[in-house]
């Protein structure tokens, strides 16, 4: 892997350090950023609700917010539809726990994966119905190319709010409220990159705003910031860029997301072994709270997390939480065993080629997505992984840098039923039997989009620390730099020259724990692990590594610990 270190002002990162009293490290993070003057600095390691723009600035927010009062002032029934995944997920319970709230008692329900495919379908919107036509349908993180569906929906004579963040694949939806800023704002809009829990917060925004201009009783004891860690969990886990407003809501959401109680996350977070003493952080809700609210969309309905996060009864709540982690171990299981074939046959099938498609008609539909995951960083290859159901080939699409999977599958189309996503990550079907042909016309995409080929796997050293470097004052600072995540990337430290003088402890497939060297003062040195990475360097030989720095969490205490991304020999 090419090691490349990220090139600086090294001036403005020394002013910005002495005006600030902050380390050199932190200053040159931030002017990696784009923030070299105080003020922005301040902004961005102090920031403030008080900066988020008014909601109404927002194409078609007023609209929608004015409609779902008139549902209000009249009792009419509602339906409220989400995705299946986090995003989707926690943008249902933001909206139903307000309406609630508001006296309305709103039905919900999300996409039966296996059995209604990826978003807003008319399968779905008559086992909802279910015979009881609503006056109103908010669908939530989907419905921007749900075309088909609305028409189905206005003809019925629903009147249909769309609140999503997808692009188009062709034009906006028409005879709806449509919420979009990816399709109906400008670029340059600080709420542009949303996901739809941060919309749908503007939206609640907007609703408190109006209800309170109108002196309504019922929403003097709400407090906006009591949705900010569904806010923070959508965010983190939909991989939005966390600058902007996204920055704003996911840096207090997660200061929330153990300050308000809520008994569905407090659950969540027992059986994801998060301990009770610690601070939330991004990592958190990416591997241990993210998984286990999907593997409820991925293998059975969605609508139990839900039901989770608007629960108050404690004891439920953790048995429903318990229920989800069942579902997670069963995930992981069926996970392993469908990421080790396909990493086999991609070596086989796809060493020369510049993407790989693969398909089983025995893999599991609802894992095929964390399995693209794994073989496109394996290989470092946009990667298309497909299980079975019935006819169809349903599956998910994972990209690596600079290529976009939404370019790729729109010179495919003809060939694909159901799809849609962002271009790093995508869901698509189709029927089985045009797989080799998806195939072949994905591979030509990727030669005729990337003539020159996939640009070579990189690793970006954000700075060079010598190991007295990692203490906890460097820690503290890099807490203000939270969370970490798309468009705010946790920093990789490089550190040169290194000699192990204790011998690592090898466990499982590759990993190994190891200490750095003690330092002056330190009776042993920085506790360190590896992922993946094969055998260890020897003891006493000299290398350069790449790392992760952070807090370990064991039992109500925490120390710092290093985490290795790469190493290799030392050039002396």
């Amino acid at each position: 892997m090419l090691w490349t270190t990220i090139d600086i002002d090294e001036g403005a990162a020394t002013a910005l350090a002495e005006r600030l009293g902050l380390s050199k490290v932190t200053a040159e993070l931030l002017v990696q950023r784009g923030i070299s003057t105080s003020e922005a600095a301040e902004q961005f390691l102090r920031p403030r609700l008080a900066q988020l723009d008014n909601p109404f600035e927002m194409v078609n927010l007023e609209a929608a917010v004015e409609r779902i009062e008139q549902a209000i002032e009249q009792k009419e029934s509602v339906v409220v539809f989400g995705d299946y995944d986090v995003d989707g997920v926690t943008s249902t319970v933001q909206l139903v726990s307000m309406l609630r709230t508001l006296e309305l008692e709103p039905r919900y329900s999300v996409p039966r994966r296996l059995d209604e495919g990826y978003g807003l379908s008319r399968d779905a919107i008559d086992r909802i119905f279910d015979g009881e036509i609503p006056q109103l349908f908010i669908a939530l993180d989907c419905g921007t190319n749900a075309h088909e569906p609305i028409a189905y929906l206005r003809g019925l004579g629903v009147d249909v709010i769309i609140v999503d963040h997808h692009q188009t694949k062709t034009q906006a939806p028409e005879g709806c409220i449509f919420v979009n800023p990816h399709v109906n704002d400008p670029e340059d809009a600080p709420w542009h990159d949303l996901c739809t829990a941060g919309l749908v917060f503007k939206l609640l925004h907007g609703l408190l705003k109006h209800r309170r201009e109108a002196e309504d009783p019922r929403v003097e004891g709400i407090q906006l910031k009591d949705y900010l860690d569904l806010v923070a969990m959508g965010t983190v886990a939909d991989l939005v860029p966390l600058h902007g407003e996204n920055r704003i809501l996911s840096w207090f959401g997660l200061r929330h997301l153990r300050a308000n109680g809520r008994s569905g996350i407090r659950a969540l977070a027992e059986v994801s072994g998060i301990d009770s003493g610690q601070e939330m952080a991004s990592c958190d809700i990416s591997f241990k709270i993210a998984p286990r609210i999907n593997a409820s969309g991925r293998l059975a309905d969605a609508s139990l997390p839900i039901e989770l996060l608007l629960l108050e009864d404690y004891p439920e709540c953790r048995k429903i939480a318990q229920e989800l982690d069942e579902m997670n171990k069963e995930r992981q299981s069926i996970e392993r065993g469908i990421a080790k074939s396909a990493e086999e046959r991609a070596a086989v099938e796809f060493a020369e080629e510049p993407g790989i498609v693969l398909f089983g008609e025995d893999w599991h539909p609802g894992v095929v997505g964390i399995v693209a995951s794994r073989v496109s960083r394996h290989f470092h290859k946009p990667c298309v992984i497909l299980g079975s159901e019935g006819d169809e080939a349903k599956g998910s699409g994972r990209s690596v840098a600079s290529v976009n999977l939404v370019e790729v599958f729109q010179r495919c189309a003809h060939l694909l039923g159901h799809w849609g996503g962002h271009p790093m990550a995508a869901g698509v079907s189709m029927q089985a039997s045009d797989v080799p042909a998806f195939t072949q016309c994905y591979l030509e995409s990727l030669k005729l989009l990337y003539p020159d080929g996939l640009p070579e796997p990189s690793l970006s050293i954000s700075a060079w620390l010598q190991p007295a470097d990692l203490g906890e004052s460097l820690l503290e600072e890099l807490d203000r730099m939270h969370p970490f995540g798309q468009g705010n990337s946790e920093p990789v430290f490089g550190l040169k020259g290194v000699a192990l003088e204790e011998l690592p402890h090898v466990f499982g497939e590759g990993n190994f724990r190891f200490r750095m060297p003690a330092q002056a003062g330190a009776r042993r040195g920085v506790a360190g692990i590896a992922w993946r990475l094969g055998n260890p360097p020897a003891l006493g030989q000299r290398i350069d590594m790449a790392i992760r720095f952070s807090w370990n969490y064991w039992r109500e205490n925490r120390y710092p610990q290093v985490t290795l991304v790469d190493w290799k020999p030392a050039h002396l």
